[in-house]
């Protein structure tokens, strides 16, 4: 396992490096504050699309430092091009991560004032 990026210190449960020579409280607490804001999308359902045209409707589950995400009891839906009926085909995946250079959207089901709270991000 790897440590932290020399001159860099690994900050508690928050995963989140900090470089040593500019950490200070503000931004302990503005990290703090994202993680909070994670933790209620946690095992929310989550619709995302990739690049190539399929959505991924399941659980968020988790995501890392990269922005990948995982989705638990994950469903593939894609269009059939080849086929005029059905218009969409699905298969379940259950566990799956999907790297952040693929996704191209993301939406998650919770009321409008949660989503209008969750965007509200602190500089």
């Amino acid at each position: 396992m790897e440590g932290p990026p020399d001159g860099q210190a690994f900050l508690g449960p928050e995963a989140t490096y900090l470089n040593s020579s500019t950490t200070s409280v503000d931004t302990t607490s503005s990290s703090s504050q994202h993680v909070a804001k994670l933790q209620k999308l946690l095992f929310r359902r989550m619709l995302i699309g990739v690049n190539d045209g399929r959505y991924f409707l399941g659980l968020f589950h988790c995501i890392d430092k990269q922005g990948n995400i995982i989705l638990q009891d994950a469903v593939e839906y894609r269009s059939a091009r080849h086929s005029p009926s059905p218009p969409t085909e699905q298969r379940c995946l259950g566990l799956i991560l999907i790297p952040a250079a693929c996704r191209l959207s993301c939406h998650v089901d919770c009321f409008i004032e949660e989503q209008m709270s969750l965007l509200s991000l602190d500089k």
